[in-house]
């Protein structure tokens, strides 16, 4: 009984980390890191065969959850961009805002020094300049299509590698993120195929880069993230709204996200990870 109980627990963690990876702002690999399942899942990237020898009984119970949670979240956010885009987004924007405080303490872990500082900025510039010049030739009036599918799974990929990164704002700001969920939560293969084989491409190429990069470079690495989460979320802020109460109920929604982030942040600090 104790084994099903475990292995039912490692669906849920499997679960929530699935709608991590969908939510903005809310990062799949954050999440994995909180249920101690990070680091197996970076050793099944970079040394799968290992991995799934020694790790096996974990990775399928997280491996079905995980599918569960991507595709009802995914629902979830296709139905809300439908029926009440401004507000998603503005929803949305609060979760991201919302882990800022823990990616800035996180940052800090080794230290700050003149470079930290540097990279935060000068991500925040580089990103924000390409988005901007993106938007300049409406780069987010793009089309979707199956090899915009995988450009959106290559770029997700990385929020699966470095917890804390939430590309979805970036999806969000080119067209894409709302075709991409509804996708997802209609059980269409021709845009879940595309995207998984991006997440795993960004993902195995990536991975033993970005632990080096943390393992060498901690702090300036993090606080490199920090500007480029900073940066893919202004450049998403609604600037037109219908009227007063669409106004106010964006601005509750964002708290709401924001709140909603925060809440996640101080339930993580409670979990004992799970080895």
């Amino acid at each position: 009984m104790k084994k099903v109980f475990s292995w039912i627990f490692r669906v849920v963690q499997g679960a929530l980390i699935g709608g991590g990876a969908i939510l903005p702002g809310i990062s799949g690999g954050v999440m994995a890191v909180l249920f101690g399942i990070y680091r197996p899942l970076m050793e099944l990237l970079t040394h799968p065969i290992q991995s799934i020898k020694k790790n096996y009984k974990l990775f399928i119970p997280v491996g079905i959850g995980a599918a569960i949670g991507f595709v009802l979240f995914a629902k979830l956010v296709g139905k809300l961009f439908a029926d009440a885009e401004s507000y998603a987004v503005c929803l949305f924007i609060g979760l991201i805002i919302g882990t800022l405080p823990m990616l800035w303490k996180d940052a800090a872990k080794q230290g700050r020094t003149k470079g930290s500082y540097a990279s935060l900025i000068g991500a925040f510039v580089v990103l924000t300049g390409i988005l901007v010049a993106l938007n300049i030739v409406q780069v987010n009036k793009i089309v979707a299509n199956d090899w915009w599918f995988l450009f959106c799974g290559a770029v997700w990929g990385l929020s699966l590698i470095v917890p804390g990164m939430s590309s979805s704002s970036i999806l969000i700001f080119m067209g894409l993120y709302e075709a991409m969920s509804q996708g997802i939560g209609d059980l269409n293969f021709r845009v879940i195929v595309p995207v998984i084989v991006g997440i795993l491409l960004t993902a195995v190429l990536l991975a033993r880069f970005v632990n080096r990069l943390f393992a060498k470079h901690y702090s300036i690495t993090s606080h490199a993230i920090v500007g480029l989460v900073a940066a893919s979320t202004v450049v998403i802020i609604p600037t037109s709204f219908d009227g007063i109460w669409n106004i106010i109920g964006c601005v509750g929604c964002a708290v709401a996200g924001f709140f909603i982030a925060y809440g996640m942040d101080l339930w993580g600090k409670k979990i004992k990870p799970q080895d």
